[in-house]
């Protein structure tokens, strides 16, 4: 991709996704930079999204690190196929005791362990897959960073800071062309300082009215202008009520999309009260959340919309 953020702007708008200026920004530095871009946000703000649109659009292939809870070190960056080793060695004990003389055998354990630690039993999983990636090199997420532990955290650095990592067996790993690093939180706790010093820093928050709008439309082109209209003003208003206390969750990006591809399905022309009902398990997740979406309150979400028209 070349251009400046103008140009990065339209490469993600045409990959799906509609970045505002700051976002656009930011991805703009990251690249510029060649440093990893932390994304902070509530969940169902587009930061897994932008991973998947930046890929789109760099023509670059994704790898994703879903983090976790437990998450070890050889999850993320490689393990040996002891299987395989065994096998290895297996045979080549074998073959040896049938041709070598006795005397010559001390000098066989340590050829073997040197055969067994070869690239062909390296499993590589999405960090090392991420390095060694070809020209024009890896898109990789490291998507809910927050859910790992501070060791795993600590693990990172190497990576985070120098793009390379250390296999004991076999030594450094640098990349050649340095990966597009993605890291997203959802701040289900504070990230250890060293890692965000690595990385640039973006708050990502849900999109204001108009981006919202543009972003359904794109996503669900068989819905009106005046139903899309609705579903972001509607969706809006629900987030404003959530910060107010009312539910425990704001309904997300993907939430509005899906719901508004839900209306389309219900042949819903003007959403009421009662579709609002109806459909309240695709805007919230949680019982209590449904529960407080009553009539009378979607009625009174409603009630400027029907002003208006």
């Amino acid at each position: 991709m070349t251009g400046g953020i103008d140009a990065i702007a339209q490469a993600l708008e045409e990959a799906g996704y509609f970045a505002d200026r700051r976002l656009a920004t930011a991805v703009f530095l990251a690249l510029k930079l060649e440093r990893p871009l932390l994304l902070e946000g509530e969940p169902g703000v587009g930061k897994t999204e932008l991973a998947k649109a930046l890929s789109v659009a760099l023509k670059r292939p994704l790898v994703r690190l879903q983090c976790y809870d437990g998450l070890e070190q050889r999850e993320a960056l490689y393990e040996w196929n002891y299987a395989a080793q065994l096998l290895h060695m297996r045979a080549a004990e074998l073959e040896h005791e049938a041709h070598a003389p006795g005397a010559e055998r001390s000098r066989r354990p340590m050829e073997v362990e040197r055969e067994v630690y070869q690239e062909r039993y390296l499993i590589r999983r999405p960090l090392l897959q991420a390095l060694e990636a070809p020209a024009p090199g890896a898109v990789l997420l490291i998507d809910e960073v927050d859910r790992a532990d501070e060791p795993f955290e600590a693990f990172l650095l190497e990576y985070l800071g120098e793009y390379q990592v250390s296999i004991p067996e076999m030594g450094t790993v640098r990349a050649a062309v340095a990966p597009v690093t993605i890291l997203t939180s959802n701040r289900t706790r504070d990230l250890n300082d060293a890692v965000k010093r690595r990385c640039l820093y973006h708050w990502l928050d849900y999109p204001e009215r108009e981006r919202e709008l543009a972003i359904v439309r794109a996503r669900v082109p068989q819905a009106s202008q005046a139903l899309s209209l609705q579903v972001a003003d509607f969706v809006g208003r629900l987030r404003g009520a959530a910060a107010a206390g009312t539910f425990h969750r704001a309904p997300g990006i993907a939430e509005s999309v899906e719901w508004a591809r839900a209306l389309v399905a219900l042949d819903t022309l003007v959403v009421d009260p009662e579709v609002v009902a109806d459909t309240a398990g695709i805007l919230f997740k949680q019982r209590e959340d449904v529960a407080a979406l009553t009539q009378a309150l979607s009625a009174d979400l409603l009630r400027p919309l029907d002003a208006a028209q």
